[in-house]
């Protein structure tokens, strides 16, 4: 039945509800992505103990801390193009495999020299696995639905964060800090068999690699559809030069939207990195016990984890350019909030909330926002440089944060500071629906 009219794979997945099989994606995704953020945070959970155990001090352990961080971005850099000409399947199982083997590596370390060697390297691995999760799951969810379940795919990353370290209170007091590396990476090990056997590779990356037709039936079929090896299938998306994908992001059609997205991921982290990074100090400065330091500041993740998907909903259901824009534009009014407030406020918990709410939520709408912007040849490789080139957002917010607490500034002039970016932010994600509309019009004509 499907053999007469080429088929248009993307609208196929489309016009149809979301199949078993989808759902089944999507929950792997979340688990590559929940092991992503367990082990992203294992240090902060470990560090105090392993600074004893290897009489450390802070700033000897600072690089420790860092590596994995620069690890992220070259991680993210390096997979992308890798993932547009190998397949988004490929690299993530090679992902996976790398930063599950080298978080049990970790726990082998005998110095911090190695220690930083091993985190660079499975900040690598990391760094790799997030925009291709994110990469094939978009190329899989029909697009009335695709924000909002991205954004619950994100969820995990937050929930693997806060997991470690109910973890790592149980473990380090039982078996030492190694036993949190071991955990952080037997986990995502586990995990390899039932990617290979159930992930499938992108039916639309088949499309345009010119895979033979029998593999993305077969595929297909597990969505639902009823294909042979004589379907004819096709998509409507602009072509680019697949050969260099790094280059194709730069082409005319697409440069000034991906600089807009850069921009807007790199000011989102640099908040969200000092917020996280910076406020308890803040709190604890003024008085206030750590331990409600603490909680307050967790309190910006819970509200974040609720914002995403709150947002992403929003964002199939209106122009997603502007509500991320608003949200950006919110979470600066409700950090400016935060510092009219004062830190012994009774509304600080809800400005915190708030402000994670809207920041976060933003942060992660973006992550579902972005993969529709480029064509498949060049999709893994568009999202992969903007998590990598925001990492560096992340890197910067947690090195300027302790210059700007050292300046002496007012609470108040602080979290003007702090809002300053995420004003820009709003900003640049409007510029990139500017971009989008522009690159659009001619594939539309054609």
């Amino acid at each position: 039945m499907h053999t007469d009219s080429p088929v248009d794979v993307k609208q196929w997945i489309d016009n149809r509800p979301v199949s078993g099989y989808q759902w089944l994606i999507l929950v792997l995704c979340f688990f590559i992505v929940l092991f992503d953020g367990v082990d992203v945070a294992v240090m902060g959970f470990i560090a105090p103990s392993l600074m004893q155990d290897w009489n450390l001090s802070k700033t000897a352990f600072g690089p420790v801390m860092s590596a994995a961080m620069v690890g992220l971005a070259v991680g993210a850099l390096v997979a992308g193009p890798y993932a547009d000409r190998l397949g988004r399947k490929t690299v993530l199982l090679g992902a996976v495999t790398v930063f599950g083997a080298l978080s049990l590596a970790c726990a082998f370390a005998r110095n911090p020299y190695e220690l930083a060697i091993l985190r660079f390297l499975t900040g690598v691995g990391l760094g790799a696995a997030m925009p291709n999760t994110t990469t094939l799951l978009s190329e899989y969810l029909p697009e009335r639905y695709r924000s909002v379940l991205i954004t619950v795919m994100f969820t995990g990353f937050n929930l693997g964060s806060g997991a470690g370290g109910f973890v790592a209170a149980w473990l380090i007091p039982h078996y030492g800090w190694q036993s949190v590396l071991l955990v952080g990476g037997l986990l995502p090990i586990l995990l390899l068999p039932f990617l290979w056997l159930f992930l499938p590779e992108s039916a639309r990356f088949l499309v345009v690699k010119d895979a033979p037709a029998a593999r993305i039936a077969k595929v297909l079929n597990r969505l639902g559809g009823q294909f042979t090896a004589q379907t004819r299938f096709i998509t409507l998306e602009p072509t680019v030069n697949h050969k260099a994908p790094v280059r194709a992001l730069f082409a005319e059609r697409y440069r000034l939207g991906t600089f807009s997205l850069w921009m807007t991921y790199f000011m989102g982290l640099l908040v969200i990195y000092l917020m996280m990074g910076w406020l308890p100090t803040l709190i604890r400065e003024s008085g206030i016990p750590i331990e409600r330091a603490a909680t307050i500041t967790g309190l910006f993740q819970i509200g974040g984890t609720v914002g995403a998907i709150v947002v992403g909903w929003i964002m199939d259901r209106r122009n997603p350019n502007r509500v991320i824009a608003g949200s950006y534009a919110l979470g600066g009014v409700f950090i400016l909030l935060l510092g009219a407030f004062g830190l012994e406020s009774s509304l600080l918990t809800l400005g915190v909330i708030a402000a994670g709410f809207c920041m976060s939520g933003a942060q992660t709408g973006l992550n579902a926002y972005a993969p529709g912007y480029y064509p498949t040849e060049s999709r893994a490789t568009g999202v992969s440089w903007m998590l990598g080139i925001g990492r560096f957002g992340a890197i910067f917010g947690s090195v300027i944060g302790g210059a700007v607490l050292s300046l002496g500034l007012s609470f108040g002039l602080i979290f003007a500071v702090l809002a300053i970016p995420a004003f820009v932010a709003a900003l640049s994600i409007l510029g990139n629906g500017y971009a989008a509309r522009r690159a659009a019009q001619p594939a539309l004509a054609s």
